[in-house]
């Protein structure tokens, strides 16, 4: 019983963080099979951008010219609510989440903001 009341009390948090997302009719996060497939994976977005995935846990986000180019450098993990936490080198930190609507895969930030991939 010892052990049962304190998994039983984190669950509540768990929910309200998978809860705050702000998700559109049609959004589905990815699944765990999708999360546990992106080492080696790389998301282009509208803007130029391009996040990459690598293994153990390399992140890298290069800026488009038009944005001033570089990369950005990281480390990535994936949060218990299937969202995709960063640490980069600079200091910096986010949380995203990746969902499908439809065909498109969509990057929706901590803040509500929607990034389409290409």
């Amino acid at each position: 019983m010892k052990w049962i009341m304190p998994l039983f009390l984190c669950l509540p948090a768990g929910t309200a963080a998978a809860d705050s997302w702000q998700l559109r009719p049609g959004d589905t996060p990815f699944a765990q099979a999708e999360l546990d497939a992106l080492p080696g994976q790389s998301f282009r977005f509208f803007d130029g951008g391009e996040s990459q995935y690598g293994s153990g846990g390399a992140y890298a986000y290069t800026y488009s010219s038009e944005n001033g180019g570089g990369t950005a450098w990281g480390t990535y993990r994936i949060a218990g609510d299937g969202s995709i936490c960063v640490d980069f080198t600079n200091g910096f930190g986010r949380c995203d989440l990746f969902v499908r609507n439809g065909s498109r895969i969509i990057l929706i930030t901590e803040k509500g903001e929607r990034f389409p991939v290409r």
